[in-house]
C-alpha cells in the first residue's frame, strides 16, 4: 500500500531553460525559506524532469535561482535513488575518474563523454530543512555531481576539453533550439 503520492504528480511542468540562458550561467542562492512555496518548487521540479525524460533537476533549470536539486536516477547496479537536496554541499568527489556519456536537459539531444569521479557524496537538507546526506557511485554519482554544477553555474560542457568540447558546442550551435536554428 502506498502511503506517500508520487513526486511530482501535483507538480506543473515548468519550461525549461536551454544552453545560453543567464539562469544558467550564475550561482544559486541558499534556501532560507522551508515551507509550502519550497514544497510546490520541488514538486514542479519532478513534474518537469519526468516530462522530460530526465534523471535529474536543478532549480535553476527552470530559472529559480535557489540551490535545490530533485533526482531520480538509478546507479550501476540499477538500484534507484529518489529524492531531493535543498542547498546541496558536494563534500566528496573521490575513486577512480571515468570517461561516460552525459547529457543535459538544458542541452537537449548533445551528450559526451564526460570526466567525472566514480563516488560522490552530497550533504544538504530535505524540504522541511532537516539534514540529509545522499552517496552515490558510478551513474548515480554522475548526477550528483552535475545537479551541484548546475548550482553553481556550470554545465557538463564546462567539463569537456579538446574535440569532444568542439563537436559539442557545435552540436549546440547547429541544433533546432538553438537561438537563431531555422532561420535563413
Amino acid at each position: 500500500m502506498r502511503l506517500r503520492t508520487i513526486p511530482g504528480s501535483s507538480g506543473r511542468v515548468r519550461p525549461l531553460r536551454l544552453l545560453g540562458d543567464p539562469a544558467l550561467s550564475g550561482p544559486c542562492e541558499d534556501v532560507t525559506a522551508f515551507d509550502g512555496e519550497l514544497a510546490a518548487l520541488i514538486e514542479d521540479m519532478y513534474a518537469t524532469m519526468y516530462a522530460a525524460g530526465g534523471v535529474g533537476l536543478a532549480a535553476n533549470q527552470i530559472g529559480v535561482p535557489l540551490r535545490v536539486f530533485v533526482h531520480d536516477c538509478p546507479d550501476d547496479e540499477d538500484r534507484r535513488h529518489l529524492g531531493h537536496i535543498v542547498n546541496p554541499r558536494l563534500v566528496e568527489a573521490d575513486g577512480p575518474v571515468v570517461r561516460g556519456p552525459e547529457g543535459c536537459l538544458s542541452v537537449p539531444g548533445i551528450e559526451a563523454g564526460t570526466p567525472r569521479h566514480d563516488h560522490a557524496v552530497v550533504e544538504g537538507l530535505s524540504v522541511t530543512g532537516e539534514p540529509v546526506t545522499v552517496t552515490g557511485t558510478g551513474f548515480f554519482a554522475r548526477c550528483l555531481q552535475h545537479e551541484c554544477d548546475h548550482l553553481e553555474g556550470g554545465l557538463y560542457l564546462d567539463r569537456l576539453t579538446g574535440l569532444r568540447r568542439r563537436r559539442a558546442l557545435r552540436a549546440a550551435a547547429r541544433a533546432p533550439w538553438a537561438p537563431g536554428a531555422g532561420r535563413a
